[in-house]
């Protein structure tokens, strides 16, 4: 019960959890050293062989006539050299190839060009900041050299497309275009983006830009683009479509174009229309200096009743928030050193969010206990609303129309339409991703740090609550608690709950476990009390099929298959790796920096590139960096797999599997 006693290494009111100094042996990092780089050598010719075999399938004009009724897109992507520009389409479910080439002796077809461009919907990565633009500027007869110094404008450079444009007089065509670099989550390469939707080839672009190409080198490019750019961006945009669909629905609605951009971008456009028809104004971003600092103040139910959350909350509403240059909001010291310990549960404090500091936990609901999870809906805009919080540059119409959008969506779950529903959540989450971000007119870092540091305070007021009553707090993030509570004092968890949400005015939803198993409040399994389950980080099976697989690279998904299957189920880990049929779920995948080479068992060498997938197999060879031979860390046995291999190989290592399965469940505390 609360209060807890004071510790021996308590410093003020934080515990000092700093270990005390000691020699720490250095492990010299092993080394091999690098092969030649014959990948820079003028005669490295990668995948020749396989271009020239390669079935590119080409449009004739029948068939692409005949396309434009099909309504399928078609993908598309540039490459450009001094010396060669290529523009490629791809068209998704048939798998037609057309290709636009301009080097010596080839001039572009530049109206065929047009037309295509001009009819059919195209779907690109990146496509609006660099490929329509160069296809613009290829369009208006710009020769290769021409091409090659906007490539270096826009990519080394980092100027945007319509100024590069605008220097030679021109404007960006209005065409039917996606670009999938928003809409896809988190901020990854295609590369990486192909990796984990399984793509069929991967390959990084297989000669430094700047070189003058020869026909043999031009075939590789070739080979390169479609087989290997062009699969990927079709591969993402299969995974993509229950978003690209909303996207689209959600455009009709509101008469934006919301196809190419991220839900906080979503959020930013819909608002912005909306305060522009509310008050018949366009709204204006802040003007916010560098250097300057914001306070938090607390609202007035936020009280605790232990000294060391009372101190806590004294030091932040007297701290100074810096502004960096970036526009970000610095956290300052007294949040940094923070760690409040409740019960046996310690809690770090973040920009982002709350974090308890667990490591390898494993609970189970029995006859003693209950697991409960505690979870605060629509947390941020229950906290934006209820304390009327606004940007100042938008003033309190941003709350009429934020309100409105909210209600609006409240209607629609209520009326059973989905779909306006889920456009609505969308707009009302991903706004609070534009607080921080200066160039958004959503930009307040007043307002982003009274947001997140509510609700960090407000969690930590519910933990001491059920911590003085007995009732344990296993694990806190962000938006929800999962708490441990004896049976016969369930009543009590309920009351203290209700009061909580009758203090902050939100509601919490409430889910029962049967278990709950984490190597750490990021990565966990909790298996719901009707057997389906709730997963983060490394214990989600990304299969490569749905948004969620784009969060993180693959990395042996046959593993979590099986702990999965052994706590769900009681299959043992042996039976489910030595009988898995499924080639890429044994696959991993991981940019390596400056590029990589596999150095195999008998000493041959075999350059992959920057962004290698593998499997483990007999060889005992490893990885290294290209750069300097340092090895690459967990690839011994590693065999390359760019690409993806259609059945499972003969030399796979299922042992290393079973013995990645121990090892990940000891991280949980779990002896197998």
């Amino acid at each position: 019960c609360w209060p807890a006693p004071m510790r021996a290494d308590a410093v003020g009111l934080f515990w000092d959890d700093t270990p005390p100094p000691r020699v720490k042996a250095v492990k010299e990092r092993e080394r091999i050293v690098p092969p030649e780089p014959t990948w820079l050598d003028p005669g490295y010719l990668p995948g020749l062989e396989q271009a020239k075999a390669w079935p590119f399938h080409s449009f004739t004009d029948h068939e692409l006539t005949e396309a434009v009724l099909e309504q399928q897109p078609l993908f598309f992507d540039v490459e450009c050299y001094p010396n060669y520009f290529l523009v490629s389409f791809l068209q998704h479910k048939t798998g037609r190839v057309l290709c636009f080439e301009m080097y010596e002796g080839q001039p572009l077809d530049i109206p065929k060009l047009r037309w295509v461009m001009g009819t059919f919907l195209t779907v690109g990565f990146n496509s609006l900041r660099y490929d329509c633009p160069m296809i613009a500027l290829a369009c208006a007869g710009m020769d290769t050299q021409t091409l090659y110094e906007a490539t270096q404008a826009i990519i080394v450079h980092e100027q945007r497309g319509w100024q590069v444009l605008q220097r030679y007089g021109l404007q960006q065509p209005k065409w039917n275009t996606i670009d999938l670099i928003e809409v896809a989550p988190l901020e990854a390469g295609l590369k990486s983006y192909g990796g984990r939707a399984n793509s069929p080839r991967m390959q990084d672009l297989p000669f430094l830009p700047g070189t003058t190409l020869t026909a043999d080198q031009m075939l590789c490019v070739k080979y390169y683009n479609v087989a290997g750019d062009l699969t990927a961006t079709q591969r993402l945009y299969e995974v993509l479509v229950p978003q690209l669909e909303l996207r689209a629905k959600m455009s009709a609605e509101w008469g934006l174009d919301l196809r190419s951009k991220s839900d906080a971008q979503i959020a930013e456009a819909i608002i912005g229309a909306e305060y522009t028809r509310h008050t018949g104004q366009r709204p204006q971003r802040a003007e916010v200096d560098a250097g300057g600092v914001v306070r938090y103040w607390a609202p007035h139910y936020l009280r605790y009743e232990g000294e060391q959350l009372q101190g806590l909350l004294q030091q932040i509403t007297q701290a100074d928030f810096r502004i960096a240059e970036s526009g970000k909001v610095e956290m300052p010291d007294v949040m940094k050193k923070a760690r409040i310990r409740l019960g046996r549960t310690i809690y770090k404090l973040g920009i982002g969010g709350l974090h308890s500091m667990e490591k390898g936990m494993t609970h189970y609901a029995d006859e003693g206990h209950v697991l409960v999870d505690k979870d605060v809906t629509s947390y941020y805009p229950s906290i934006i609303l209820g304390l009327g919080l606004y940007p100042p540059q938008l003033g309190k119409d941003f709350l009429t129309v934020y309100k409105g959008i909210v209600d609006q969506r409240v209607q629609a779950k209520k009326n059973g339409d989905k779909v306006t529903a889920d456009s609505l959540k969308i707009t009302i989450n991903g706004s609070f991703g534009k607080f921080g971000n200066r160039h958004s007119i959503l930009y307040s870092p007043q307002l982003l740090i009274q947001v997140t540091l509510t609700g960090q305070l407000c969690l930590l007021m519910l933990a001491e609550r059920l911590e003085a009553a007995g009732i344990s707090v296993v694990s806190g993030n962000t938006d929800g608690v999962v708490i441990k509570c004896p049976r016969h004092l369930q009543d009590t968890m309920q009351a203290i709950t209700h009061q909580w949400e009758q203090d902050t005015g939100m509601e919490l939803e409430e889910t029962r476990y049967a278990a709950y198993i984490a190597r750490d409040v990021n990565n966990y399994i909790a298996i719901k009390e009707d057997g389906s389950t709730k997963e983060k980080g490394i214990l989600v099976f990304a299969d490569g099929k749905s948004a969620r697989s784009l969060h993180k690279n693959p990395s042996g998904n046959v593993v979590i298959y099986a702990i999965r299957r052994w706590l769900l189920e009681g299959v043992p880990l042996r039976d489910t790796i030595d009988n898995h049929m499924v080639p890429a779920d044994f696959l991993f995948v991981r940019k390596v920096s400056g590029g990589c080479v596999k150095v195999w068992g008998d000493g041959r060498t075999e350059y992959l590139g920057g962004n290698v997938r593998w499997y483990y197999g007999t060889d005992t060879g490893n990885m290294i960096y290209a750069k300097n031979g340092f090895l690459v860390a967990d690839t011994e046995g590693a065999v390359p797999a760019m690409e993806m291999p259609q059945e499972i190989p003969q030399d796979l290592n299922r042992d290393w599997y079973y013995q990645r399965a121990i090892k990940t469940l000891a991280t949980m505390g779990i002896s197998y």
